[in-house]
């Protein structure tokens, strides 16, 4: 009994917190625009705490991409020189000063969309998953201005585009959505998969809305870039759990590492969603390769990535691939969902759901009471009976 009790205050108690050693930050969401290309603009998530600042740089010039920047000072700057970002060689148009303030920095680029045939494809797990289709580059794209998108109440943005050439009108009522998240606070968004954020992470939601697919039950993808930290790539853990109270049905959580502790990672549920009110009735698996190294110059390139880490990087990509060729699909509403964290330091950790917990310390409670009573039981037992006196 007392061992049930002390698993269930352990439960209660475990805090999801402590990135970076912070559990309170000052989180602002601004655009930065170049005055001569008003359509030009960065968006930057500035997260300051009493010791440390983080910042997140979203662009979409080019692909779509992030900078993410930790620092060891509350007053830690970004410096944006547009003649040098827009130029040929943007080397150096991004700093964080003090630059010897950096702790870590990394970044991830969004380069394609994929586009697969699933209709003769059963095998769930096939590599591809189905015919290929030419892939979008997602740096040939058209993208909204996102000044129009800002939302400062809700410290959200939303790059919103479409290819510059489309031949076959596949976009021509559709689009590519990447909606950014700042936090000011620990929680979890209402819909699934519910990831938990704190005011170190930002979520980015990415939505593929009235596209028409080049096939009858077309799988989409995307190719996701990052940078290698020395020759090797970073890591992905699977962490599995008995509790899917945040993603029904759904019991694994991913995470890309980039090195040892505290670094930064990316985390995910292997889930995307085919309607908009995402449940299990609408989820589709989402598959993730392993990491594999490649050359810069076969991706499309990030103007903001060379300018802040020059142009000697070692690059590592990896492929999401959302949908199965049964069950849920893009072709059922033309539609897709699939949401990310991403943050500095150690990842949030989810803390079993109370009615897990109930159940737990009920399951090992009971035998403990069960024992408890017995021993009561023939304790008076054996008392009564010998308080008998026989009779000569």
């Amino acid at each position: 009994m007392r061992s049930a009790v002390l698993l269930l205050s352990l439960l209660l108690t475990a805090a999801p917190f402590g990135l970076l050693g912070e559990e309170t930050r000052q989180v602002s969401l601004k655009v930065i625009s170049d005055w001569l290309h008003p359509s030009q603009n960065l968006l930057h998530i500035q997260a300051v705490g009493a010791t440390s600042t983080l910042h997140y740089v979203w662009s979409s010039l080019g692909p779509p991409a992030v900078l993410l920047v930790a620092t060891n000072t509350p007053n830690s700057t970004l410096s944006v020189n547009w003649n040098l970002l827009i130029s040929s060689k943007p080397d150096g148009g991004i700093v964080v000063l003090p630059k010897e303030s950096i702790q870590f920095s990394s970044a991830l680029v969004f380069t394609r969309l994929f586009e697969f045939d699933s209709t003769n494809t059963s095998d769930a797990a096939a590599k591809p998953p189905g015919k290929s289709y030419p892939p979008y580059s997602l740096a040939d794209f058209s993208w909204d201005n996102i000044t129009d998108s800002l939302d400062p109440a809700t410290l959200s943005a939303t790059f919103r585009g479409h290819p510059i050439h489309d031949p076959t009108g596949a976009f021509a009522s559709g689009s590519l959505a990447f909606r950014v998240q700042a936090f000011s606070r620990s929680g979890r968004p209402a819909q699934p998969p519910r990831l938990l954020h704190t005011a170190d992470t930002c979520q980015l939601e990415v939505d593929l809305v009235g596209a028409s697919p080049r096939g009858n039950h077309s799988l989409f993808g995307l190719e996701v870039a990052t940078l290698g930290h020395g020759p090797d790539c970073p890591s992905v853990q699977e962490q599995h759990s008995i509790d899917d109270e945040y993603a029904p049905g759904v019991f694994q959580l991913d995470q890309l590492l980039w090195g040892s502790l505290p670094s930064g990672f990316m985390q995910w549920r292997p889930v995307a969603f085919s309607q908009k009110q995402g449940g299990r009735e609408s989820a589709m698996p989402c598959q993730a390769s392993p990491l594999y190294p490649t050359l810069a110059y076969l991706l499309p390139q990030s103007p903001i990535v060379r300018a802040f880490f020059g142009s000697q990087n070692n690059f590592c990509a990896f492929n999401l691939t959302f949908g199965a060729s049964t069950g849920p699909g893009y072709w059922d509403k033309h539609y897709l969902s699939w949401s990310m964290l991403l943050g500095v330091g150690t990842p949030p950790v989810d803390a079993l759901s109370l009615l897990v917990v109930g159940i737990m310390a009920v399951a090992l409670g009971a035998p403990a009471l069960m024992l408890l009573a017995g021993g009561v039981f023939l304790l008076l037992g054996h008392k009564r009976y010998s308080e008998y006196q026989p009779i000569n």
